[in-house]
């Protein structure tokens, strides 16, 4: 399945800047019209260490009211939290009416990273497929729109990606030991994704997987595929796509300006 992905696909700088401001201001106008109506949303990001997932969701969340959704950044449970039902810690953490709720991981991490790394029996993370399902069945039930993220890149660039970023004494703190680890141990988690992406691609819950090699196309399709969902929930309720156009053009040159100032990942991706 993953070795089908296009990882080749890519943006130029001068499309990416063109779009952006546009996609941002719609995700605006709808995250304002969900609120208003009362819609839920949960957006749900995985994929390999230094794939993009936090970039993604800095892009996401820049042009968004912040009183409209919650981050939840999700490491191994606590002391206290392994006392209960393992999905109990992400049920505390279901949005509220009107709210966006966005995981940087999640409840996969149990039929990813503990299952490669055998923290939890095998017996427990086939179990956990199920429990996912009916899950996110109940939140979709409840009126709650679920869209997941797959950030995926190769092994070759993910380690071209932890040298960089070691070799930068402002962000080498980001690669530890088990971003090692867990890269020593790609081809397991390959297989581990493939099986989580079949056996959780659900009606209720789909799959988005993201060619992430370029952080400007992969930023631009999860938008687009969040814009699109958002837009078919709130159907004749969805703002319309007029105004923004004299708005996004003088975003963009703001954009493009503040960028020659001051280089950033973005204008060195492919």
């Amino acid at each position: 399945m993953l070795e089908n992905v296009n990882l080749k696909r890519k943006l130029s700088a001068d499309e990416y800047n063109r779009f952006l401001p546009a996609l941002q201001l719609r995700l605006y106008d709808l995250e304002k019209a969900c609120w208003d109506l009362k819609i839920r949303s949960v957006l749900v990001f995985e994929g390999w260490d230094a794939a993009g997932k936090g970039t993604s969701i800095a892009t996401l969340t820049q042009r968004l009211d912040p009183r409209g959704f919650k981050l939840h950044s999700i490491t191994h449970p606590r002391s206290f939290e392994l006392s209960r039902p393992w999905l109990w810690r992400f049920w505390l953490r279901v949005p509220d009416q009107g709210e966006m709720a966005i995981f940087d991981q999640s409840w996969y991490m149990r039929v990813l990273q503990e299952r490669v790394e055998k923290i939890v029996p095998e017996s427990t993370w086939r179990a956990a497929y199920s429990d996912i399902v009916d899950f996110e069945r109940m939140q979709a039930d409840d009126g709650i729109v679920i869209l997941k993220f797959f950030l995926h890149i190769s092994r070759k660039e993910q380690e071209k990606r932890f040298r960089k970023l070691e070799a930068d004494p402002l962000e080498s703190w980001r690669i530890t030991k088990e971003d090692w680890a867990r890269h020593k141990h790609y081809n397991e988690y390959v297989a581990a994704s493939e099986e989580m992406l079949e056996k959780t691609d659900t009606a209720e819950g789909p799959w988005t997987v993201v060619e992430a090699t370029s952080r400007r196309w992969a930023k631009t399709k999860i938008l687009n595929t969040i814009i699109a969902a958002l837009e078919h929930r709130l159907g004749p309720d969805a703002p319309p796509r007029e105004a923004s156009e004299e708005a996004a053009a003088s975003d963009a040159d703001l954009r493009i300006a503040m960028e020659s100032l001051s280089p950033s990942p973005e204008n060195l991706d492919a």
